[in-house]
């Protein structure tokens, strides 16, 4: 890692004020909606009225937002010179200059610190899990993403653990076909993810990085076709076969949020040239955020039934 700016770069003068202000940016906030996964197993082991058990699961979230947040940095710190290359990543703050190097690894020390501290309060279980997924990202940052495939299944990994934390956390089982759909629907999503950088990118894909030449749109467009699908069938099955739903009928009434809320999603992969970032879509798409919402009310209906 260079702490000098490359060639086309320069260096951006900011007061310690800014350096807090760039230091949770580089952290990325947006991507800690990632981390509402930890709350899956409170909301389908039906626990959302023990007030101790909703404690303890925002402390998890907060663990893991601190955690993947000090992640987040160590990537942008690795990739620096990468993301400079990069049409959007160049604009991130260790890339840009905005946040100095020395700075950038003291909020990557606090925020580890902290989020590994409160996990371990947590639980030794939670505690465990939490290095356990801090193992993985580092995996695959150090080279886990520039084999094809495998990649995707990394990171698709991460959210699987993440839903397991979560039910850690407040001592709850979760069921497999959760994992299943967590699983299922997180390849969907980080097959997305490639094929719109792959489209965005163009030529310079590979240049960027490595294993993106090694798959091609209509590839892609395979995977997504095969575990969208995947999703929905598993889904459905879930919410009419499982012993969750056996307890909770309602819970079949959510399949058609899921099924149009795929379907959305692709078309905004594919006419939109969307995908590249999910929270993105999640965080401005009216259409997904109705969708998320109406999904959530009626499970929640359908649990407290």
């Amino acid at each position: 890692m260079k702490a000098v700016p490359s060639e086309g770069t320069s260096a951006v003068q900011s007061t310690p004020i800014e350096w807090i202000k760039w230091g949770v940016v580089a952290m990325r906030p947006r991507q800690w909606t990632k981390n509402l996964l930890l709350f899956a197993g409170l909301l389908f082991a039906d626990k959302l009225g023990d007030s101790a058990r909703v404690w303890l699961n925002v402390l998890a979230f907060v663990s893991f937002c601190l955690i993947s947040g000090a992640l987040y940095i160590y990537n942008d710190l690795r990739d620096v010179e990468h993301d400079r290359l990069h049409p959007r990543k160049r604009l991130r703050p260790i890339a840009s200059g905005k946040l100095p190097v020395g700075v950038a690894m003291w909020f990557l020390a606090v925020a580890l610190m902290a989020g590994l501290t409160m996990a371990f309060w947590i639980g030794p279980a939670f505690g465990a899990l939490a290095v356990l997924y801090m193992v993985l990202s580092l995996s695959y940052s150090l080279g886990g993403k520039y084999i094809v495939i495998l990649d995707v299944f990394l990171i698709a990994l991460g959210f699987v653990l993440r839903a397991l934390a979560g039910a850690v956390a407040i001592d709850v089982s979760i069921s497999g076909w959760l994992l299943a759909c967590t699983t299922l629907l997180s390849l969907f999503l980080g097959f997305c993810k490639r094929r719109h950088e792959l489209v965005m990118l163009g030529e310079e894909a590979s240049n960027h990085r490595a294993t993106l030449g090694e798959y091609s749109v209509g590839l892609l467009d395979q995977f997504i076709s095969i575990v969208a699908s995947a999703t929905i069938i598993t889904y459905a099955l879930y919410t009419i076969q499982s012993a969750t739903a056996q307890q909770h009928e309602g819970l079949k009434y959510t399949i058609p949020m899921v099924m149009y809320g795929v379907f959305r999603y692709l078309y905004l992969v594919h006419r939109k040239e969307l995908g590249g970032a999910p929270e993105q879509v999640l965080l401005e798409d009216r259409w997904i955020q109705a969708t998320i919402l109406m999904w959530v009310g009626v499970a929640v209906w359908a649990i407290l039934h």
